[in-house]
């Protein structure tokens, strides 16, 4: 049985298991393809094994794209002194 990943490990790992390289949007469409189908009911139960597996990859590969992009504008918001996005106004 193969060893699970853990959870904080993603980004390289998870793109190793995607087979190759996604875009973010690529990903996430894949991911809203499966969780449509996967709420329809009509798949098998080993299907429905492979896609949740499938998702999940999928998932903690969108999650670290965001987070990766997220550090990169803190970056950039430190080196401009531009103050941070404020979605309350």
């Amino acid at each position: 049985m193969p060893a699970s990943k853990t959870k904080t490990n993603t980004s390289s790992n998870d793109n190793d298991s995607l087979g190759t390289a996604l875009s973010f949007e690529e990903a996430f469409a894949e991911l809203e393809t499966i969780v449509a189908q996967m709420e329809s009911g009509q798949m098998q139960l080993e299907a429905s094994l492979d896609a949740y597996k499938r998702g999940n990859l999928l998932l903690g590969f969108c999650q670290q794209s965001l987070a990766d992009v997220e550090q990169q504008v803190k970056i950039l918001n430190e080196r401009q002194q531009l103050s941070p996005f404020n979605t309350n106004d």
